[in-house]
């Protein structure tokens, strides 16, 4: 009876019980690394991108670092031809475009070409953070990193290390060095229609040129001019207020 009335001794955890809780903390140690990763590009201007030091751009990285250019030192119609190119809903969505995904699958099941439906914010993620070869581990880590984006950082934010990281042509990274390689003036000084110009290179920045546009290139341009006319400056509002 004795026996009976003794409280059970505590079994020991196991071996798959230390894994497990082992596995848990390096979670939680990846999880806090990566928020104060965030946590310090939303404030400090990274110096490059992961694309410009990848073994085929190391040579040209250190001959192109980025000339930072903030949101506030660029005219409303660089920001309106790269979401109208890029990503209409930017402003409105949280770092992912369900609808554009849909239409892309529904495009392919059609017998058209799988094309992208990357949003600003993914775009952004892998340009900062990840190699640019197609798997789905990328996927998965871009997925992460962009709701940790959306989260931690304002639009404004977003877009702006997106345009001085973007690649623009060969070794030509960031928004101010494509507008003094193509056309011989800072950023600032722009035209919607030059603007328009730049973002349209953006899907193949390696093969297209703005300065002279073959007919495709030239159709996308017009689409591009139009869409910022249709969108017009008020779509910008949730990236240049973010307090609003």
């Amino acid at each position: 009876m004795m026996l009976l009335g003794r409280r059970r001794r505590a079994r020991p955890p196991g071996p798959l019980r230390y894994l497990l809780w082992l596995l848990v903390a390096l979670l939680g140690l990846v999880l806090a690394a990566v928020v104060a990763v965030l946590l310090y590009f939303a404030r400090v201007d990274p110096p490059y991108g992961m694309a410009m030091v990848t073994a085929t751009d190391r040579a040209t990285a250190s001959r192109h670092r980025p000339q930072w250019r903030s949101l506030d030192e660029l005219p409303d119609a660089v920001l309106l031809a790269v979401i109208a190119s890029e990503d209409q809903r930017f402003p409105r969505h949280r770092g992912f475009d369900w609808s554009s995904v849909r239409q892309a699958l529904t495009d392919h099941a059609r017998g058209g070409r799988l094309r992208g439906a990357s949003t600003i914010t993914q775009q952004t993620a892998k340009n900062l953070f990840l190699w640019h070869e197609r798997s789905w581990l990328r996927k998965a880590l871009e997925a992460g990193l962009t709701v940790g984006m959306e989260v931690l950082w304002s639009k404004e934010r977003i877009l702006e290390v997106y345009l001085n990281l973007a690649q623009w042509g060969a070794g030509i990274y960031g928004i101010e060095a494509a507008a003094q390689h193509y056309f011989d003036v800072p950023a600032s000084e722009l035209t919607p229609q030059q603007a328009a110009r730049l973002a349209a290179i953006l899907p193949s920045p390696g093969r297209l040129d703005p300065v002279t546009p073959g007919e495709g290139l030239e159709r996308r341009i017009a689409w591009i001019e139009e869409q910022m006319r249709v969108l017009g400056p008020g779509w910008l509002r949730p990236v240049r207020e973010p307090g609003l």
